[in-house]
């Protein structure tokens, strides 16, 4: 707050003080016996104006300490939370400081409240998902039990349902899991070749059901990652491409390497997305047009748990898509840079004793 400001917000008390020195003087002026000189009334009233403007510029000075609080807080953003108001001097100020205070506590009250909950709820999930997946195992290994004294058909439809069970169930874990995921992730050199196979090779069961084609182009490329979580980000990708893939379509995986960056390019030749729709697939809970189908049910979490986990690793997902002729996601991998040398390694210089 500068000093002007802080004028032109007193403007009508001042104007009503020099009203009111003006009335004082014109009142001894009228004396008829004149027993106060014009040249001391003047001098008064310069005096009277002087010390006015000193507790003038007193006052600024108070309240605009009092004014850079509230600025350094918002300034501070989130930081600011915890930043309680110190004691004022006057009635007013000492009101909006005890209200101010007030709903600071009440915040960090309910914040703890709120934390305490999340990480309660977080440990029930984590709980439930290592609970559940003992019956899911037990489940499959009862199946492939099954292998040559039941029909297939069904046995390989039991086989697919449990890989769907176990996908959502890996996609709440993650969910779980996603505020948390600096605790959990190291970084190393991966061929993605196999990455890729090994993902695919877990959703055999929906192509073979599917009667999807695979095809992988180029490689082999290396690229710095954490593999289980660029694992999830994949499978999430191929399930929604095997989703919205009719019979007989094509999966592929196209491998490129630039000087910048490598890419991975997930495409599939099935319905596509809606132009309009395309800027939202990353968001939280956005279904769309196809998975408000009848025929697919969708929760909205897959790609936008992608993406989330993409730009944590330090990747980006890009999309492009044509209705009735396919989609494309593109996995961008930025080369790293070390002391200023370029490259796709995390391999430290060697330092000499």
């Amino acid at each position: 707050m500068t000093f002007w400001e802080y004028l032109r917000d007193r403007r009508a008390a001042m104007v009503f003080f020099c009203l009111g020195l003006a009335l004082f003087d014109f009142g001894l002026w009228l004396d008829p016996r004149h027993l106060v000189h014009p040249g001391t009334l003047v001098y008064i009233s310069l005096l009277v104006a002087l010390f006015g403007a000193v507790v003038l510029v007193w006052q600024y000075r108070r309240t605009k300490a009092w004014v850079n609080q509230f600025k350094s807080r918002a300034e501070a953003g989130e930081d600011a939370l915890t930043w309680r108001l110190p004691e004022a001097h006057h009635y007013d100020q000492q009101a909006i400081v005890a209200a101010y205070n007030h709903v600071l506590r009440e915040h960090q009250k309910t914040q703890s409240q709120l934390i305490a909950q999340q990480q309660d709820q977080k440990a029930f999930i984590d709980s439930w998902v290592h609970e559940i997946k003992v019956p899911l195992a037990a489940t499959t290994l009862l199946r492939d039990s099954l292998d040559g004294k039941a029909p297939e058909q069904p046995l390989d439809e039991m086989a697919l349902q449990l890989d769907k069970i176990n996908f959502y169930v890996e996609q709440v874990l993650y969910y779980s899991r996603l505020d948390s995921f600096s605790k959990d992730y190291l970084l190393r050199e991966y061929d993605l070749t196999k990455i890729v196979d090994s993902v695919v090779v877990d959703q055999r069961n929906s192509f073979i059901a599917g009667q999807l084609r695979f095809q992988l182009q180029g490689g082999p490329l290396t690229v710095v990652t954490d593999e289980k979580w660029l694992r999830f980000i994949l499978t999430q990708i191929i399930t929604n491409a095997i989703k919205y893939t009719k019979p007989g379509g094509t999966i592929t995986a196209a491998l490129a390497d630039t000087p910048t960056e490598a890419t991975l390019t997930l495409s599939d030749t099935g319905i596509g997305i809606p132009v309009d729709e395309q800027h939202r697939v990353f968001e939280k809970g956005f279904t769309g047009t196809n998975g408000r189908n009848a025929n697919q049910k969708s929760t909205g979490l897959g790609l936008y748990l992608a993406a989330q986990l993409s730009q944590k690793l330090g990747h980006h997902l890009t999309l492009t898509s044509t209705v009735d002729q396919g989609t494309s996601v593109v996995v961008h991998f930025p080369h790293l840079s070390y002391y200023g040398e370029s490259g796709n390694t995390l391999t430290k210089p060697t330092v000499e004793e």
